[in-house]
C-alpha cells in the first residue's frame, strides 16, 4: 500500500510538471524542452536548443516554434541568451498558459530525490528519476566554466535539454542542459536561472 501511495503521488508531481512544459523546435531538425515561467509567454530553456552552430560560430535560430501543453504550435522570439550560461529566454504571443512553480532558492542538498521532464527521442513529458550527487563547478566538457552546476544521478537523454528538473512536490529546481555517461545529467540551478532573467529583462 506504501508503494502505489508513493507511485501515484509521484505520478501526481510528473503530470503537474507536464502543464508546463513546452516543446521546442529550431528549425534546422533540432528539438528540445522548455518550460512556461510566466503565464504571458515567457518560457525558459537551454541556450543550445535555440541555438544554430556555423563555421561562423554560434548565432540564434531565427525559425523557432514552440508547441504548448494544449497542443498549439507558435512561433517564438528570442528575448536573452546565454551560451556561457547555456540559458535563453522565448516569448510567444499568448495568454494565461500554465506555469511551473518554483523551489527554493537554494540548490537541492545530495540525496535529495529529483526528477528531470522533457522529450528524449522524441518522446512527449517523458520523465527520469534520480538523485542530487551534488553541485559542481564547471562542466566535464568544459573546465573552464566559471559557473555551478548540479549533478544529478539521472537517466537524462537528448530532448530533456531545457525541461525542468523538478523535487518531490512537483517545483522547480533546476533546468536540465546535458549528460555525462549514461546515468549522470547536470542542470542549471534555479537562482541562477533567476539571476539570468533579471540581468536580462530588466535591462
Amino acid at each position: 500500500m506504501l508503494l502505489q501511495q508513493v507511485n501515484e503521488e509521484l505520478a501526481g508531481v510528473v503530470e503537474q510538471a507536464r502543464h508546463s512544459l513546452v516543446r521546442i523546435s529550431n528549425g534546422s531538425g533540432g528539438n528540445g524542452a522548455g518550460t512556461i515561467w510566466h503565464p504571458q509567454g515567457l518560457i525558459v530553456t537551454n541556450a543550445h536548443v535555440v541555438a544554430q552552430y556555423s563555421g561562423r560560430g554560434v548565432a540564434v535560430s531565427h525559425s523557432l516554434n514552440v508547441t504548448l501543453p494544449d497542443a498549439r504550435t507558435l512561433p517564438a522570439q528570442v528575448l536573452a541568451f546565454d551560451p556561457e550560461r547555456d540559458l535563453a529566454a522565448l516569448s510567444v504571443i499568448a495568454d494565461d498558459l500554465p506555469t511551473i512553480e518554483l523551489g527554493a532558492s537554494r540548490p537541492p542538498e545530495p540525496g535529495e530525490w529529483v526528477m528531470a521532464v522533457g522529450h528524449p527521442w522524441g518522446v512527449e513529458g517523458a520523465v527520469t528519476g534520480g538523485i542530487v550527487i551534488g553541485m559542481i563547478t564547471g562542466l566535464p566538457d568544459f573546465p573552464n566554466n566559471p559557473h555551478d552546476w548540479i549533478a544529478v544521478g539521472a537517466h537524462m537523454r537528448p530532448g530533456h535539454s531545457g525541461g525542468p528538473l523538478v523535487d518531490v512536490q512537483g517545483r522547480l529546481v533546476g533546468i536540465n542542459t546535458m549528460i555525462a555517461g549514461p546515468d549522470v545529467g547536470f542542470a542549471i540551478p534555479l537562482h541562477a536561472v533567476k539571476a539570468f532573467l533579471k540581468r536580462e529583462l530588466t535591462r
